[in-house]
């Protein structure tokens, strides 16, 4: 057994593709070799490679094996020689295997697909709007942009890299060009909110120049400080701190208020808020608004004007925006009839 550790020993140094070629030309010489000593042990050569698998990986059945006396020796070759070498490609294989998981974990891995969302900065936050993500689409990943050394969290479809956001290669990792949107979050570990809102301009700014075509969202936490975001372009700006303060107050004076907002912001069950095409046939908010009212839809917005009602003589211009509140079974049916 010394000699099959000792070539086990020197396999572990040598290349993962020459082990690979060196265990296909044992087991194919062997197979080869055996069918043409014993046609009548091997009458076909899958019984001949039958019995090298076996041989290399069990140290045989009994139930075939070689009579001749080159038969066996082929034999007694594949116990020195072949058990390695199979032995060494399959630990490699294993070795490969967690290697990528490892690398996975490390977030040292590049992302390759597209359409994705891309998350910059981990927190309670950032980890409610991945689960918010997967429970929306079904068919959109996450990626997670941060300097933590191992993944924050492991979920199907959440993929991690690791490394400042600040940097061209953590983008590129991160496949930021292919990307549906980016969410920049603001760091909780900092808590002076202008050195804060300074960190997340010098991101947006990378991102920007990275990848100028992706829809940017930023956490920002001083609303006055919005203003020196003008030179980059930025899609929105959420206002974390005074949402959850003016909910708040409007929770005070309006009981149970936040439950209707916290149900539409989530997609997770019931009624939710939906942006819906402009049909053809659709030439006032009127017509709009009562056409989708007959589906079990409410139209609600154009933008961010909220007045619809008031406006329902006017024409939709070709560049509106419209919301509506549904379930997710109308706005599925709705999509397939506007196609």
């Amino acid at each position: 057994m010394w000699i099959i550790r000792l070539i086990i020993q020197k396999a572990l140094g040598i290349s993962n593709w020459l082990i690979i070629f060196a265990s296909f030309v044992v087991v194919f010489g062997a197979t080869s070799a055996a069918y043409l000593l014993e046609p009548e042990t091997f009458k076909t050569p899958f019984d001949a490679f039958w019995w090298v698998m076996v041989t290399v990986t069990t140290v045989g059945y009994g139930d075939v094996y070689p009579h001749s006396i080159a038969g066996r020796i082929v034999g007694i070759f594949l116990f020195v020689f072949g058990i390695g070498f199979v032995g060494v490609l399959i630990g490699k294989i294993v070795d490969s295997f967690s290697a990528f998981n490892r690398r996975r974990e490390e977030g040292k891995l590049a992302y390759k697909g597209r359409g994705h969302i891309v998350i910059i900065g981990w927190s309670k936050k950032a980890e409610h709007a991945a689960e918010e993500i997967l429970a929306s689409n079904a068919k959109v990943d996450v990626v997670i942009i941060d300097t933590l050394e191992r993944a924050p969290i492991a979920k199907e479809r959440i993929h991690f890299v690791s490394g400042e956001a600040s940097e061209d290669n953590t983008l590129e990792q991160a496949n930021l060009k292919k990307a549906k949107s980016v969410l920049v979050f603001a760091d909780d570990n900092i808590s002076e909110p202008q050195i804060c809102d300074g960190k997340s301009l010098i991101i947006v700014t990378t991102v920007e120049q990275f990848a100028p075509g992706v829809h940017t969202v930023v956490e920002i936490m001083d609303e006055r400080h919005i203003k020196n975001f003008h030179f980059v372009h930025v899609n929105e700006f959420i206002l974390m701190n005074q949402t959850i303060s003016r909910l708040a107050v409007r929770s005070a004076f309006m009981a149970g208020v936040s439950e209707v907002y916290q149900q539409l912001i989530s997609r997770k069950k019931g009624e939710n808020l939906y942006r819906i095409p402009k049909h053809p046939h659709w030439n006032t908010y009127g017509e709009a608004f009562h056409a989708l009212l007959e589906q079990g839809a409410t139209l609600v917005a154009d933008g961010n004007e909220l007045d619809i009602n008031r406006r329902l003589q006017e024409e939709i211009p070709d560049n509106a925006e419209l919301y509506m509140i549904c379930d997710p079974k109308t706005y599925h049916k709705l999509l397939e009839q506007a196609k």
